[in-house]
């Protein structure tokens, strides 16, 4: 079956570092308008056929993994951009009232190493961010597993995490519509919810495609319908499922996923565009430590005025963001007068 073909497991270098001389500027990835009429949404699934969505969601992961692998410096505020909108649409799933705005608040504002101050909403947000900065290979290990489970509510003992990531790396062996079932079915069995099945996909999808971090994905969308959860038992044998609800479920996890993917890419292009204009004025700050600066702007989602940064008095880290956001490099995120908060 097509969709067993596509995105096996198989070797994938590491990331190659820049050649000596190339430019950083890299024209960004523009997806075919033929790829996004082929991605399916919730209302239209019923009528395709898995191959054509598990083609499509193929094509548009093979599109972000071209972003992936071209490492650029804003990186790591796209990954933890990406962090947030997963955060955001987790608590709501929880039914909890946060959004964006309060997540962030909830992290950036917090004590510094006061684990519980961010609150349950917060804790979710970190759990994602973990996914997003750990690089991909730590992530299914037991320690890492262990903080995680923590992070979205959960009191696991050792023998509930050795047994997670050991049926973690079982089903990261499979195709790849099977392995994003598999870390529902896993998930589900080891007595953890939607949310941790969403994020071991996003980390397994990392691990197959050798990529050096996650990029959040099926948590940003919510999957709606039969793949929010795994398909009801049909009753006809042990461990039998409805097919018809088996192969809904699948279309919708796949085409979960490229959506997911475009609007990752999306959000490359916008950032990547903000950063183009963070760089361009860089050489042109003069404040001490201003290069530090710039670099935290391009690695995170958002940082907080009163951030402590080596060789930065308080009063010159507001003045070079009043500069950044006179010059266009940078946006306040809060609309506050105090406690702002400066992202790309």
């Amino acid at each position: 079956m097509l969709s067993g073909m596509i995105l096996r497991a198989k070797s994938s270098p590491r990331h190659p570092s820049p050649l000596p001389g190339a430019t950083t500027a890299t024209p960004a990835v523009l997806v075919p308008s033929w790829l996004r009429r082929a991605i399916p949404d919730a209302q239209s699934l019923a009528g395709k056929d898995v191959e054509d969505v598990a083609l499509a969601a193929g094509a548009a992961i093979g599109a972000l993994d071209a972003v992936v692998r071209r490492q650029e410096k804003w990186a790591g505020a796209w990954r933890q951009r990406l962090a947030l909108a997963a955060g955001a649409v987790t608590a709501r799933q929880a039914g909890r009232v946060e959004d964006d705005s309060q997540l962030r608040d909830a992290v950036l504002l917090s004590r510094p190493g006061d684990f519980l101050s961010v609150g349950p909403a917060g804790l979710l947000l970190l759990a994602w961010r973990r996914l997003a900065a750990r690089p991909a290979e730590e992530l299914l290990t037991g320690k890492n597993l262990g903080a995680v489970l923590e992070e979205f509510g959960h009191a696991p003992d050792d023998e509930a995490v050795a047994d997670l990531a050991g049926e973690s790396r079982r089903v990261s062996a499979g195709a790849m519509v099977g392995m994003l079932k598999g870390a529902f079915i896993v998930a589900e069995g080891c007595g953890f919810g939607r949310a941790v099945g969403t994020w071991l996909a996003d980390a397994l999808v990392a691990q197959r495609l050798g990529w050096t971090h996650a990029v959040p994905l099926l948590g940003t969308d919510g999957i709606a319908g039969l793949g929010a959860s795994r398909p009801r038992r049909s009753g006809t044998g042990i461990g039998a499922t409805n097919i018809e609800d088996e192969g809904l479920w699948a279309k919708n996890l796949l085409a979960a996923q490229a959506r997911a993917a475009l609007r990752a890419i999306d959000l490359s292009a916008e950032l990547g565009r903000r950063s183009e204009r963070l760089q361009a004025v860089a050489p042109k700050l003069r404040a001490r430590a201003s290069a530090l600066v710039v670099e935290r702007l391009l690695s995170d989602d958002a940082i907080v005025a009163s951030e402590k940064i080596a060789g930065m008095s308080d009063r010159g880290l507001r003045r070079l963001f009043d500069r950044l956001v006179e010059l266009g490099a940078v946006r306040e995120l809060s609309g506050r007068p105090s406690f702002r908060i400066y992202g790309l």
